[in-house]
């Protein structure tokens, strides 16, 4: 059986042929003889389809001799947390996260929550999977209901002094997806401990069907609805997350919607103030203001290519205390250097109630200093001879190119980078300026002209 749903460092298909029950199965199967687990949690998102697939997937690790926790309806974090707190040997999330609805995957990890990439593992459980030549298991494991919810939400709580919390009212979208059922037990344990949060609630009930339309609110038409809640509301603070919930999106107090790269330098500085010196990791895709931040408050900004899984390396190789992509995703050293969509707002709560600022007020100055594009994503037929022409074109007009993950220009006043996305067929670019925000449509208009004629349809 060939396997193309296999990438970068998870898996990814279309439901059918792509992925299915024995498809999960079979990587279950191989996940247990590859790296021989004796205890492995596994978990699912809300999509319709993850049950059936986590069942498979459970039944596969059962099989290769692995016990199985089965966690029920999780976001990925939470398989994170289980793993690394409770010292088992693997865990694996079935989850589509932000893509198509008719399609799924799966996360997996190791030990301590370490990432599985191609040459970690990943390869060698495809191929296996492949061949289907799996060995007899001298006892088959059992499969077997746990939680972990409540210690997962106590040590959530380790990040943010509740009782120090400003006043606040927040607007809480989870996009139908797995993040509600954390988001009513983090709320009810803050109150307990004196947080003076009000939480509006939008969309809160997990269902796979999703009415309201894929939580992704990287997309700028799926964010109207939490940011037209926060006016409605007279909100201080929107939040939405992905299907997973291993990203967490803000909205400013008047329904802004806040790049995930301004966060990023937030955090940072949050970070340096308690950690000096220390090294910060982000990805090459926006990075002026971040290296701006992270110098200027004594500490070590560090580039690394994109994905996860080449984060949490680089943060574990640097020993760095937090790591941040502009596309929402958080990495914390305390959560064994994992993602975490909850852990963000927490601190971002703390800060403004420490500066007593609005979450407008604290980046408003920064996003005049560094305007950018957002991603901007395009369905191309030829990405790698795209990738090429653009190269050709501003390799002679920049001060400094890099290959890092995709290609970088940069020029005195501004810089950009392109590349083609790890999940999807897509290629994304992302532009920035010093200080000139009509700059930015004018040189994605520009570099847009290269794009058009590789565009698929046109």
């Amino acid at each position: 059986m060939k396997l193309d749903c296999f990438k970068a460092y998870d898996v990814r298909g279309r439901l059918g042929e792509g992925l299915n029950g024995e498809i999960a199965w079979r990587i279950g199967r191989a996940y247990g003889e590859v790296l021989g687990p004796k205890t492995v949690a596994v978990g699912g998102d809300a999509r319709l389809s993850s049950p059936e697939l986590k069942a498979a997937v459970a039944e596969g690790l059962a099989e290769s001799g692995a016990e199985v926790l089965d966690l029920g309806l999780t976001g990925t974090e939470e398989i994170y947390h289980a793993v690394f707190s409770q010292s088992l040997d693997g865990g694996i999330e079935v989850t589509g996260s932000h893509n198509p609805a008719d399609e799924n995957g799966l996360k997996m990890v190791k030990s301590q929550s370490r990432p599985i990439s191609g040459d970690s593992g990943l390869n060698d459980i495809k191929l296996l999977a492949e061949s289907g030549r799996f060995s007899r298991s001298a006892s088959g494991g059992q499969v077997r209901p746990a939680s972990f919810k409540e210690e997962y939400v106590e040590h959530l709580l380790g990040y943010a002094a509740p009782d120090k919390l400003p006043p606040l009212r927040i607007v809480a979208n989870p996009g139908n997806g797995a993040a509600g059922p954390v988001m009513l037990l983090l709320e009810r344990r803050l109150k307990d401990l004196g947080a003076p949060l009000e939480f509006v609630y939008v969309d809160s009930e997990p269902d796979g069907s999703f009415p309201n339309g894929l939580p992704n609110p990287l997309l700028p038409e799926k964010r109207e609805r939490t940011a037209s809640a926060v006016r409605e509301n007279r909100a201080d603070l929107g939040l939405a997350w992905d299907g997973d919930f291993d990203r967490c999106f803000f909205f400013d107090e008047h329904g802004n919607f806040i790049e995930g790269y301004y966060l990023v330098g937030l955090l940072a500085a949050s970070f340096l103030a308690g950690h000096p010196g220390a090294s910060i990791i982000h990805d090459p895709r926006l990075i002026w203001n971040t290296v701006d931040i992270v110098e200027k408050a004594g500490g070590r900004a560090v580039v690394s290519k994109t994905g996860h899984a080449f984060i949490k390396e680089r943060m574990r190789l640097e020993k760095a205390v937090y790591g941040g992509e502009m596309s929402a995703h958080h990495y914390f050293s305390k959560f064994s250097f994992c993602d975490s969509g909850m852990i963000p707002w927490l601190l971002v709560m703390e800060v403004m109630g420490r500066e007593n600022a609005s979450l407008g007020e604290l980046v408003s100055g920064r996003q005049a200093l560094f305007p950018c594009s957002g991603e901007i994503n395009y369905k191309v037929a030829d990405q790698a001879g795209l990738l090429s022409e653009v190269e050709s074109v501003y390799c002679k007009k920049a001060g400094r190119v890099d290959y890092i993950d995709g290609f970088s220009a940069e020029m005195p006043d501004w810089r950009f980078n392109i590349r083609t996305s790890n999940t999807e067929p897509l290629v994304r670019l992302n532009l920035e300026t010093r200080g000139q925000k009509d700059m930015v449509a004018d040189k994605v208009s520009e570099l847009e002209k290269i794009i058009t004629p590789y565009l698929v349809g046109i």
